[in-house]
């Protein structure tokens, strides 16, 4: 379905609601809520995007990794 067309759907819904007195009318507290867990939510995704899961394989990239440059025949 065209986005307009959904975005136009739902409007008409709404406004319904609102007159049948049915709709949802979010308090100051209920909102800030909603804002936090939003912002919560943006920022572990954004981390994720930046950091790689613990055990995942190395980006594939021509650099050595550090640890394989140290090599292991000085180990005790």
């Amino acid at each position: 379905m065209d986005r307009s067309k959904q975005r136009e759907i739902a409007s008409k819904g709404g406004k319904a609601a609102h007159q049948k007195g049915t709709a949802h009318e979010w308090t100051s507290e209920e909102a800030r809520e909603a804002g936090r867990k939003g912002g919560m939510a943006s920022h572990r995704r954004k981390q994720e995007q930046q950091t790689p899961e613990i055990g995942a394989a190395p980006p594939e990239s021509g650099d050595p990794n550090p640890e394989q440059m140290m090599g292991t025949d000085n180990l005790p």
